[in-house]
């Protein structure tokens, strides 16, 4: 102890902004990459993924690879004039290079510009996973469950 001042009390002060350093990061690649799949910036959005990311989403199933994430969501995504994916009480535990996280999504769709007060809602539990590389955190997992919606999405409508 120095001067009153506990001898580790330096590698614990770096130790605790290290871990905010990390959770700030991972709260920054979430905000950057949903508000790019609301710009439909389908480069910007995936390149926050890895290449082996898993994305699970109750209807449609698990997709594997960051090209069939991609694929799949520009093809769910592209027809909405207007859409909101709102990313909300994010919480995330960080282990060394790995972390996850955990959050709600309320999801707001226009699906035909002439009537914007006609669109599809929903909302449910993110449970997400992250790798740290040398190009910084990316998403390797997402979980997406479906608690509430409202409206139809005519995107999952079967076509006749």
């Amino acid at each position: 102890m120095t001067d009153g001042i506990p001898a580790d009390a330096h590698d614990r002060l770096l130790a605790r902004l290290g871990e905010l350093e990390d959770q700030q990061a991972l709260r920054t690649l979430m905000l950057r990459a949903w508000r790019a799949l609301d710009l439909k910036d389908w480069d910007a959005w995936i390149s926050c993924w890895s290449e082996d990311a898993v994305f699970e989403f109750e209807p449609w199933g698990t997709l594997r690879g960051r090209e069939a994430v991609l694929e799949r969501v520009r093809e769910a995504e592209t027809g909405y004039p207007a859409m909101q994916h709102h990313i909300l009480n994010m919480y995330f535990e960080v282990t060394g290079d790995r972390a996850r996280g955990y959050g709600y999504m309320w999801f707001l769709a226009v699906q035909h510009a002439e009537r914007p007060d006609d669109h599809f809602a929903m909302g449910g539990p993110y449970l997400w996973g992250y790798r740290r590389g040398a190009d910084g955190w990316r998403l390797t997992e997402q979980r997406l469950g479906v608690s509430w919606t409202r409206g139809q999405d005519e995107s999952m409508v079967p076509q006749r």
